[in-house]
């Protein structure tokens, strides 16, 4: 149970964090007075990789440093990171450096930006760690010894005090407290503090931890790798006619798929050459794989098409966090005298986007449970359904904007980026409802569609990190995105460029115009290729039911577990953590 505590305190830390770093973007424009592009680029980069490392972290767990290492270096990146951070903004340091301690961009000097830029990967690199080792660490440690008296009256109020916890008090004081706090070193500096200190905790568990899950296990990836180099080496070999004489291990203890006649040139890995003995070849993973192995392979090969649609996905993501907050951040946010944070808007939609996510789980559970084989339709069509949201969400949001320029213009406002608009944030509030619905039916639907029947077992847990690292990709593509369609946009110098230094002087409704229609074409492709998609029919065979622990994070994290003396669903409901918790 004191590793659950320091667990949630991690989580405590990575929500306050994240809730300021979505103001990334107000900061850039109106403390470094960067531009509307510069600055949309330096936030896609940072989300567009924070999207992207999970997949390689969790790759680093499993063949070298195991979950708690990982963890542990991720948490003195993130505090390092947080730490910079802080150090960066212009009082922190003026006197050291000689500047003037005033929030402007005469008073960022070399060192606090070497600072900032530093802070950036750093920080980036210990959420990621977070994100993708920390359900799974925590599980290791309660399957082997680290779950006695965990039935007990008094660890379930323990847990459920720190539950209430996560998903009351800390974003209350994330999104109603902080964002009064008006010096952007103290914005940055608080989470900094609670990091440090959560990283301290965490350390402290090292000598009551189950040492043997310390170890990495192996990732399954490398079964990926093995295939294609076993296969590579195996070029100019001929592939036998009758699938039985390739490599297979008959085993009841291992699960076993049947050979396919799909991607026959990767079967290439499992041929077993006469010239040598198969002892010999066996001691060799990297030159000879079973027959299920390559169909693992196989399977994962097949996925990427579909995969391929969802990089589009993030491009329309993106907006979230860099876009829609700097409308925000020159709209009027009070209703009343009532001065409403930006953060509100930005906890809206990851509500919305749990909310979504959670009823389309249940959805195709409850499909799955009355009409078996449909469960492989159901996400096909909420992926579907979840492009058609995003289109809805660009239009929604090029209607808002054009109808904001237009105030902008009328008010002569075009030249004066300080000032705020005569215009109430909530028109802003459709387009935020729409994007979260549209992330949570496509973290939901995606994970369905590849998990289960469609995906190799040990790869349950990288599934997740897959689709996420595809929507990191789109972030990341974003910023090419803008830079493409900005210079189509000059007509060759005729006309000018959408994307001007502020967000008044420029076109972002033409831009999401051009979203909604390219998403369009996304959904197109998507249902040409979830068409010919062949859908895997349930032909694993097991001996023996093992007991199943699945790792769900797209923008939420998500880990069940069931032993026969334990159950555990922990959910902590913020932007990257889903954890529910049943005694």
């Amino acid at each position: 149970m004191a590793t659950f505590g320091r667990v949630m305190v991690l989580i405590w830390a990575d929500q306050l964090a994240l809730y300021m770093l979505w103001l990334l973007m107000a900061y850039l424009t109106d403390v470094w007075k960067l531009g509307l592009t510069h600055a949309a680029t330096i936030v896609n980069v940072f989300w567009g990789l924070y999207a992207v490392f999970p997949l390689l972290h969790a790759f680093l767990a499993d063949t070298i440093l195991g979950n708690y290492w990982m963890i542990f270096i991720s948490n003195i990146s993130f505090s390092a990171g947080l730490g910079f951070l802080t150090m960066s903004t212009p009082p922190v340091l003026a006197r050291s450096m000689g500047n003037c301690s005033e929030y402007s961009p005469e008073c960022i000097g070399q060192g606090q930006k070497i600072l900032f830029y530093t802070a950036m990967p750093l920080i980036v690199f210990g959420m990621a760690g977070h994100l993708s080792c920390t359900t799974i660490f925590y599980d290791e440690q309660l399957s082997r010894g680290g779950n006695q008296g965990n039935n007990d009256g008094g660890s379930k109020v323990f847990t459920k005090f720190f539950y209430d916890v996560a998903n009351i008090i800390v974003p209350c004081i994330a999104v109603l407290g902080l964002p009064y706090v008006t010096p952007w070193s103290l914005r940055f500096g608080i989470p900094a503090i609670c990091a440090l200190v959560a990283t301290f905790l965490f350390s402290t568990t090292l000598r009551r931890l189950n040492k043997y899950n310390l170890k990495p296990k192996g990732s399954p990836v490398m079964i990926f790798i093995r295939v294609f180099v076993a296969a590579a080496s195996k070029l100019l070999y001929t592939i036998p006619t009758d699938a039985n004489e390739l490599f297979e291990v008959r085993n009841s203890q291992l699960a076993l798929l049947p050979h396919s006649g799909s991607l026959r040139c990767l079967d290439k890995a499992a041929i077993v050459i006469p010239t040598k003995s198969l002892e010999e070849q066996e001691k060799n993973a990297w030159g000879l794989c079973r027959v299920t192995e390559v169909e693992e392979t196989k399977a994962i090969v097949c996925m990427i098409p579909v995969w391929m649609t969802f990089i589009f996905c993030g491009v329309v993501t993106a907006l979230v966090f860099t876009y829609f907050i700097e409308q925000l951040n020159h709209m009027n946010p009070k209703v009343g005298r009532l001065k409403v944070p930006i953060v509100v808007l930005l906890w809206l939609h990851q509500q919305i986007t749990k909310t979504c996510a959670n009823f389309c789980t249940r959805l195709y559970h409850s499909i799955g449970v009355r009409k078996p084989g449909s469960e492989k339709i159901a996400p096909t069509i909420g992926i579907a359904v979840s492009m058609i949201l995003a289109i809805l969400c660009c239009i929604t949001a090029a209607k808002v904007e054009n109808r904001r320029l237009g105030i902008v213009r009328r008010h002569g406002l075009v030249d004066k980026h300080d000032e705020r608009l005569p215009m109430t944030v909530f028109w802003l509030l459709p387009q935020f409802v729409l994007l979260g619905a549209y992330d949570g039916v496509l973290i939901s639907s995606g994970y369905y569609f590849f998990t289960d029947d469609q995906a190799p077992f040990a790869m349950q847990r990288y599934l997740p990190l897959y689709n996420r690292f595809v929507s990191g990709v789109g972030i990341l593509a974003s910023i090419l995105a803008v830079f493409v369609v900005g210079r189509i946009s000059e007509n060759g110098g005729k006309t000018a460029n959408w994307f001007q230094h502020s967000i008044n002087a420029s076109r972002v409704d033409k831009y999401y115009w051009t979203l909604a229609w390219l998403m369009g074409v996304n959904l197109v492709i998507f249902v040409v290729v979830a068409v010919l998609y062949r859908y895997k029919e349930s032909k694993l065979k097991r001996e023996e039911p093992r007991t199943r622990s699945r790792v769900t994070n797209a923008l939420h994290c998500g880990h069940s577990t069931s032993t026969s003396n334990w159950t555990c669903n922990i959910t902590c409901n913020c932007c990257c953590w889903n954890f529910e918790y049943n005694s």
